[in-house]
């Protein structure tokens, strides 16, 4: 019986101290896990890998500069876009718009309003006496509303093809 009771308290023994080592082993590994989780790398202070000179002339000539001559038409909401081009005459105007050049060849409506349409791109400029929009046909959105010129903006008519046929009454 003694041999019985010295094996059984050797095994219980035994099985505890495993038990508590494996324990022990898993608190100490989760608190390392958890200390590495939340040490960051500090971030460069500099840009390690330099860009060469032929990929930042690629990303600077993905945006169309300002045509020179444009005129910069301002709309409500901040936005502005810019227009080269007589409309009073021009068949085909540039406008650029989120730093990209638009070809918008004229349009005939029978409203009176000046409208610039390029089925390829989407682009639509509806320009009336008093203001001008721009909108996009890929999504059916508005893109600018209530632009305007500096000019507009001072009380001036807009330079469109129906107000030039107007004759001043004498």
């Amino acid at each position: 019986m003694n041999k019985l009771l010295i094996a059984a308290i050797a095994g219980t023994l035994a099985t505890t101290s495993v038990l508590v080592s494996a324990d022990a082993f898993a608190a100490t590994t989760t608190t390392d896990s958890k200390a590495k989780a939340t040490a960051k790398r500090p971030a460069p202070a500099r840009r390690l890998i330099k860009r060469s000179p032929k990929a930042e002339a690629a990303a600077a000539a993905k945006t169309d500069p300002i045509p020179e001559g444009a005129v910069k038409w301002s709309c409500k909401d901040g936005t502005a876009f810019y227009l080269k081009g007589d409309m009073k005459r021009d068949t085909i105007v540039t406008v650029n718009w989120a730093k990209k050049d638009y070809k918008l060849p004229r349009q005939d409506t029978t409203t009176g309003a000046d409208r610039f349409h390029d089925s390829a791109s989407g682009m639509d400029l509806v320009v009336i006496p008093t203001k001008a929009m721009l909108f996009s046909d890929k999504d059916s959105s508005r893109l600018a509303d209530e632009c305007m010129t500096a000019e507009m903006a001072a009380g001036g008519a807009a330079p469109t093809q129906s107000n030039a046929l107007i004759k001043p009454a004498e």
